[in-house]
């Protein structure tokens, strides 16, 4: 019995040791975005070709992965369920399916 105590504390210990509280949290590069009916949009490009853009609506932990489509001005992003369209530093967010509109004017606080 100590032997299974004195290695579980020292896998305890291992997983530990690259542990460290000051170190500032990843952030990975998502931009953090408040439209005007309040919504707010954390989106980030998933590589430097920025032909996809992952994006959270609400803080929620699901990500929508979008693909670029072609747009008349600025850089529109959708799949079958969201879209968000992206033009300067601000954009809106709607529903694919039902047209419904989540936010406009959506820019960095």
């Amino acid at each position: 019995m100590k032997g299974f105590i004195a290695v579980a504390a020292l896998g305890l210990l291992a997983g530990c040791a690259n542990f460290d509280l000051f170190k500032p949290a990843e952030t990975d590069n998502w931009t953090t975005w408040v439209c005007d009916s309040q919504a707010q949009v954390v989106w980030r490009y998933t590589d430097s070709s920025r032909k996809e853009v992952d994006v959270r609506l609400g803080g929620a932990d699901q990500v929508y992965r979008l693909k670029l489509e072609p747009s008349g001005s600025g850089s529109l992003y959708s799949n079958d369920m969201l879209a968000f369209h992206e033009k300067g530093d601000e954009g809106l967010v709607y529903w694919v399916a039902t047209n419904d509109l989540i936010g406009r004017g959506c820019k960095a606080p």
